[in-house]
Protein backbone atom coordinates (compact mmCIF):
# COMPACT_ATOMS: atom_id res chain seq x y z
CA UNK A 1 0.00 0.00 0.00
CA UNK A 2 1.80 3.50 -1.12
CA UNK A 3 1.25 5.26 1.81
CA UNK A 4 2.76 8.31 0.99
CA UNK A 5 1.84 7.97 -2.83
CA UNK A 6 1.02 11.68 -2.81
CA UNK A 7 3.80 13.16 -0.30
CA UNK A 8 7.12 15.11 -2.55
CA UNK A 9 10.10 13.18 -3.04
CA UNK A 10 13.42 14.07 -1.92
CA UNK A 11 17.21 13.30 -2.51
CA UNK A 12 18.87 12.03 0.17
CA UNK A 13 23.06 12.45 0.42
CA UNK A 14 25.80 12.52 2.75
CA UNK A 15 28.83 14.73 2.90
CA UNK A 16 31.99 13.52 4.72
CA UNK A 17 34.02 16.30 5.91
CA UNK A 18 37.43 14.23 6.25
CA UNK A 19 40.44 15.54 8.74
CA UNK A 20 44.02 14.43 8.75
CA UNK A 21 47.12 16.21 10.82
CA UNK A 22 50.29 16.79 9.17
CA UNK A 23 52.88 18.74 9.42
CA UNK A 24 51.35 20.10 12.52
CA UNK A 25 48.21 21.34 10.54
CA UNK A 26 44.70 20.18 10.32
CA UNK A 27 43.70 19.66 6.72
CA UNK A 28 40.88 18.14 4.91
CA UNK A 29 40.01 16.07 2.00
CA UNK A 30 38.59 17.73 -0.73
CA UNK A 31 38.40 16.44 -4.37
CA UNK A 32 37.08 18.18 -7.90
CA UNK A 33 33.19 17.53 -8.10
CA UNK A 34 32.81 15.33 -11.51
CA UNK A 35 29.12 15.66 -12.27
CA UNK A 36 27.25 19.04 -13.12
CA UNK A 37 26.53 21.12 -11.09
CA UNK A 38 29.85 22.93 -11.00
CA UNK A 39 31.52 20.41 -12.55
CA UNK A 40 35.44 20.21 -11.59
CA UNK A 41 34.92 22.67 -8.56
CA UNK A 42 35.99 21.45 -5.46
CA UNK A 43 33.59 19.44 -3.20
CA UNK A 44 33.77 17.45 0.07
CA UNK A 45 33.70 13.94 -0.38
CA UNK A 46 30.24 12.48 -0.58
CA UNK A 47 27.18 10.31 -2.07
CA UNK A 48 23.78 9.62 -2.31
CA UNK A 49 21.70 7.48 0.08
CA UNK A 50 21.13 4.37 -1.23
CA UNK A 51 17.59 2.35 -0.82
CA UNK A 52 19.21 -0.04 1.40
CA UNK A 53 21.44 2.18 3.73
CA UNK A 54 21.32 4.11 6.57
CA UNK A 55 22.86 6.98 6.66
CA UNK A 56 25.55 5.89 8.52
CA UNK A 57 26.16 2.75 6.49
CA UNK A 58 26.25 5.59 3.07
CA UNK A 59 29.40 8.18 5.05
CA UNK A 60 31.01 4.44 5.64
CA UNK A 61 30.47 3.34 2.01
CA UNK A 62 32.29 6.83 0.88
CA UNK A 63 35.03 7.00 3.46
CA UNK A 64 35.99 3.58 1.92
CA UNK A 65 35.92 4.47 -1.52
CA UNK A 66 37.22 7.38 -1.09
CA UNK A 67 40.22 6.63 1.50
CA UNK A 68 40.07 2.74 1.40
CA UNK A 69 39.62 2.59 4.93
CA UNK A 70 37.29 0.96 7.34
CA UNK A 71 36.32 1.37 11.15
CA UNK A 72 36.99 4.84 10.97
CA UNK A 73 36.46 6.95 13.50
CA UNK A 74 33.42 9.33 12.72
CA UNK A 75 30.47 11.38 14.07
CA UNK A 76 27.23 12.78 12.97
CA UNK A 77 27.27 16.11 12.86
CA UNK A 78 23.69 17.56 11.15
CA UNK A 79 21.43 18.28 7.97
CA UNK A 80 21.70 20.58 5.79
CA UNK A 81 17.79 21.40 4.05
CA UNK A 82 17.87 24.51 2.80
CA UNK A 83 15.12 23.87 -0.46
CA UNK A 84 18.06 26.01 -2.74
CA UNK A 85 21.19 24.50 -1.22
CA UNK A 86 22.00 21.97 -4.55
CA UNK A 87 21.52 23.78 -7.50
CA UNK A 88 20.93 20.61 -9.30
CA UNK A 89 17.73 19.96 -7.00
CA UNK A 90 16.01 19.45 -3.84
CA UNK A 91 18.86 17.54 -1.38
CA UNK A 92 19.13 16.88 2.25
CA UNK A 93 22.37 16.03 2.78
CA UNK A 94 23.58 14.86 6.17
CA UNK A 95 27.60 15.90 7.17
CA UNK A 96 30.02 13.75 9.16
CA UNK A 97 32.61 14.35 10.13
CA UNK A 98 36.00 11.78 10.37
CA UNK A 99 39.42 11.34 11.68
CA UNK A 100 42.16 9.82 9.64
CA UNK A 101 46.18 9.47 9.28
CA UNK A 102 46.87 10.35 6.48
CA UNK A 103 49.86 8.05 6.00
CA UNK A 104 47.18 5.04 6.06
CA UNK A 105 45.59 6.25 3.24
CA UNK A 106 45.34 4.37 0.02
CA UNK A 107 47.12 6.80 -2.23
CA UNK A 108 45.92 5.69 -5.43
CA UNK A 109 42.09 5.88 -4.30
CA UNK A 110 43.27 9.46 -3.61
CA UNK A 111 44.85 10.10 -6.15
CA UNK A 112 42.23 8.62 -9.28
CA UNK A 113 39.82 11.00 -7.53
CA UNK A 114 41.36 14.08 -7.96
CA UNK A 115 41.76 14.20 -4.20
CA UNK A 116 43.59 16.93 -2.52
CA UNK A 117 44.49 17.66 1.36
CA UNK A 118 43.97 21.56 2.02
CA UNK A 119 45.03 23.35 5.13
CA UNK A 120 42.36 23.94 7.02
CA UNK A 121 43.40 27.69 7.07
CA UNK A 122 43.44 27.97 3.46
CA UNK A 123 40.75 26.12 1.87
CA UNK A 124 39.74 27.32 -2.01
CA UNK A 125 36.20 28.02 -2.63
CA UNK A 126 33.57 25.17 -2.40
CA UNK A 127 30.43 24.07 -3.98
CA UNK A 128 26.84 24.72 -2.48
CA UNK A 129 27.21 24.78 1.49
CA UNK A 130 30.36 22.61 1.97
CA UNK A 131 31.84 25.64 3.55
CA UNK A 132 29.35 25.50 5.64
CA UNK A 133 29.41 22.20 6.33
CA UNK A 134 33.25 22.33 7.39
CA UNK A 135 32.32 25.23 9.83
CA UNK A 136 29.86 23.33 11.84
CA UNK A 137 31.92 19.86 12.11
CA UNK A 138 35.02 21.75 13.22
CA UNK A 139 32.76 23.40 16.08
CA UNK A 140 31.87 19.53 16.53
CA UNK A 141 35.24 18.55 16.48
CA UNK A 142 36.13 21.12 18.78
CA UNK A 143 33.51 20.18 21.15
CA UNK A 144 34.35 16.62 21.28
CA UNK A 145 38.19 17.82 21.92
CA UNK A 146 37.19 20.15 24.99
CA UNK A 147 35.21 17.13 26.81
CA UNK A 148 37.09 14.20 25.68
CA UNK A 149 40.93 13.45 25.20
CA UNK A 150 41.51 13.67 21.30
CA UNK A 151 44.18 12.71 18.97
CA UNK A 152 44.49 8.76 18.54
CA UNK A 153 43.43 8.73 15.20
CA UNK A 154 45.12 11.75 14.08
CA UNK A 155 48.82 10.99 16.06
CA UNK A 156 51.06 8.12 15.17
CA UNK A 157 51.15 5.10 17.50
CA UNK A 158 53.54 6.60 19.95
CA UNK A 159 53.79 11.07 20.43
CA UNK A 160 55.01 13.28 22.74
CA UNK A 161 52.83 15.29 24.80
CA UNK A 162 54.42 18.27 23.02
CA UNK A 163 53.05 16.54 19.96
CA UNK A 164 50.31 16.17 20.97
CA UNK A 165 50.01 19.55 22.61
CA UNK A 166 50.82 20.86 19.06
CA UNK A 167 47.69 19.13 17.57
CA UNK A 168 45.30 20.32 19.54
CA UNK A 169 46.39 23.91 19.14
CA UNK A 170 45.96 23.60 15.44
CA UNK A 171 42.23 22.01 16.09
CA UNK A 172 41.47 25.40 18.11
CA UNK A 173 43.71 27.93 16.30
CA UNK A 174 45.34 28.75 19.58
CA UNK A 175 48.37 27.97 22.12
CA UNK A 176 47.99 26.29 25.55
CA UNK A 177 50.29 26.70 28.54
CA UNK A 178 52.52 23.62 28.40
CA UNK A 179 52.40 22.84 32.19
CA UNK A 180 48.46 23.12 32.26
CA UNK A 181 47.99 21.15 29.13
CA UNK A 182 50.07 18.49 30.28
CA UNK A 183 49.11 18.47 33.53
CA UNK A 184 44.98 18.25 32.38
CA UNK A 185 45.77 15.57 29.43
CA UNK A 186 47.84 13.32 31.84
CA UNK A 187 44.86 13.83 34.78
CA UNK A 188 42.13 11.83 31.85
CA UNK A 189 44.38 8.45 32.91
CA UNK A 190 43.69 7.97 28.90
CA UNK A 191 47.37 7.85 28.34
CA UNK A 192 50.69 5.20 29.03
CA UNK A 193 53.96 6.60 28.84
CA UNK A 194 56.38 4.36 27.00
CA UNK A 195 59.58 3.68 28.37
CA UNK A 196 61.03 5.28 25.02
CA UNK A 197 62.22 9.09 24.53
CA UNK A 198 62.13 11.16 21.59
CA UNK A 199 65.83 12.35 21.20
CA UNK A 200 65.86 14.48 17.90
CA UNK A 201 64.30 17.90 19.35
CA UNK A 202 66.61 17.62 22.85
CA UNK A 203 69.57 15.92 23.82
CA UNK A 204 67.38 15.28 27.03
CA UNK A 205 64.37 13.89 25.52
CA UNK A 206 61.01 13.87 25.96
CA UNK A 207 59.10 10.61 27.29
CA UNK A 208 56.68 8.46 24.14
CA UNK A 209 52.95 7.99 25.18
CA UNK A 210 50.58 6.30 23.69
CA UNK A 211 46.18 6.26 24.15
CA UNK A 212 45.31 3.15 26.14
CA UNK A 213 43.50 0.58 24.22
Amino acid sequence: METYLNEPKYLVSVDCVIFGYEDQELKILLCPRLVAPNYGRWSLMGGFLKPEESLEQAAVRVLKTTVGLENIYMQQVRAFSEPDRDSGGRVISQAFFALIRISEQDKNLVREKGGHWWEISKLPEMIFDHSEMIKASLEKLQSVAFTDLIGHELLPEKFTLSQLQRLYSAIFFKEFDSANFRKKVLSTGKLVRLDEKETLSSKKGAYYYKFLS
